[in-house]
């Protein structure tokens, strides 16, 4: 298991390195920043010093070496639209994302565990149908649509729900609700098919002979095996709002780092936008090495 997470630590590591390098330049394609940040009127003196002073007169190749020079001693650069450090801009952005997608997957995986597994019970039963509607429904649906419904119906017209901002819990339930609604249907529906071929195997059936109550059956010998598959999709979703719910946040101003990276590539923060990749991508590697950790504490054949 050592050299395993030593292996994929290492992959980890090179693709991060790979990103950082291909950011790097691409961002510098959208142009110079000098424009954004000063006024029209302002004199060439100006520009040539605010140029000066983020480097951007330099060849881009010493612009880059400079950047990893930093990065090896721990500077992410400064932040050009809040004069402050990088990194501490995208931690911040980052741990509102990190409780958005905290509680929003909570919520996910507690309800499609539940709901998943009784609808596969009985196959087919009205139970079973409705639960399968209804996650194709959710699994469907474009996210930046259920926002824009939400807001209207719910804060515009029932003025219940405020649209945007942090302020209190009421702030929250329309992006975890919105967010809620895609993951909670991909995954019912991988906690469906893959309990209705646990409960169909051999043991479970006899289980079922021996007059064992169906709790036990459903929560206890049938869940475990099938989890496997399912600890994957959680992975993914939860990855993938960890990455920045951009949409989401977006549309409800909400303080995340999907907003933080577009507002930063929008107004040429380069090292803003370089930091958060780099906060995001280790993001990845640390739920992808959970869901590893998870495989090998269901499965005990995979810690060998």
């Amino acid at each position: 298991m050592k050299t395993f997470i030593g292996k994929r630590a290492l992959a980890s590591a090179i693709s991060l390195v790979g990103l950082v390098i291909l950011v790097f330049f691409l961002s510098r394609l959208t142009g110079d920043p000098t424009n954004l940040y000063l006024p029209l009127d302002a004199s060439l003196e100006a520009r040539e010093q605010f140029r000066e002073l983020h480097g951007f007169n330099d060849p881009l190749i010493v612009q880059f070496a400079r950047y990893v020079g930093d990065l090896l001693r721990g500077d992410f650069g400064q932040s050009i639209r809040q004069a402050r450090p990088a990194m501490e801009v995208v931690l911040e952005a980052f741990t509102w994302t990190l409780w958005l997608a905290f509680i929003t997957m909570t919520l996910v995986t507690v309800a499609a565990i539940i709901i998943g597994s009784l609808a596969a019970f009985k196959v087919g039963g009205i139970f079973d149908r409705i639960a399968t509607f209804f996650s194709l429904v959710g699994a469907s649906a474009p996210d930046f649509w259920l926002a824009i419904v939400a807001i209207v119906i719910f804060a515009v017209n029932l003025h219940w729900l405020p649209t945007s901002g942090t302020g209190t819990a009421l702030h929250w339930v329309l992006p975890v609700a919105v967010l809620f609604i895609r993951p909670f249907g991909l995954i019912l529906q991988v906690v469906r098919g893959s309990m209705i071929t646990v409960l169909s195997s051999a043991y479970v059936k006899t289980a079922r002979a021996k007059g064992v109550r169906t709790r036990p059956i459903i929560f206890v010998h049938g869940l475990r095996n099938a989890m496997l598959p399912v600890i994957t999709v959680i992975g993914d979703q939860a990855a993938a709002i960890l990455n920045g719910a951009v949409v989401i946040e977006t549309i409800f101003g909400f303080p995340g780092i999907g907003k933080l990276m577009i507002d930063s590539i929008l107004l040429r923060d380069f090292s803003v936008v370089l930091a958060a990749i780099m906060v995001s991508a280790l993001a990845i590697f640390i739920m992808n090495l959970l869901i590893d950790l998870a495989y090998a504490a269901l499965d005990p054949r995979i810690r060998y």
